[in-house]
């Protein structure tokens, strides 16, 4: 009997990945920080009087943030795997429908 017995995998809960709906909550909890973030580098580059380095500072935050922000808002899961978009290969027993006749 020992013979017979195969090597299974082992699923452990946590190796799954977290669902999905928690991936986007997560994903826009970060995208909303982000873009809090833009708003106030916007709002100190305008209102604030300082110096113009940390003037140019800002407004390179204000700039660029966007972009960073929709990249890390649009990335899927760390851990999944990339989708596949391959077919799988048709039954070869199964006759397929265009070639069907009336009779079978």
């Amino acid at each position: 009997m020992k013979g017979l017995r195969r090597d299974r995998d082992v699923h452990r809960v946590t190796d799954a990945r977290p669902s999905l709906s928690a991936d986007i909550n997560r994903r826009e909890k970060v995208y909303l920080i982000q873009m809090g973030i833009r708003t106030i580098c916007l709002i100190l580059a305008v209102v604030v009087p300082v110096p113009w380095p940390f003037r140019l500072l800002f407004i390179a935050g204000a700039i660029f943030l966007p972009y960073i922000a929709v990249i890390g808002a649009n990335e899927r899961g760390k851990d999944a795997p990339p989708p596949t978009f391959s077919t799988p290969a048709p039954d070869q027993q199964e006759i397929p429908l265009h070639r069907r006749e009336i009779g079978s």
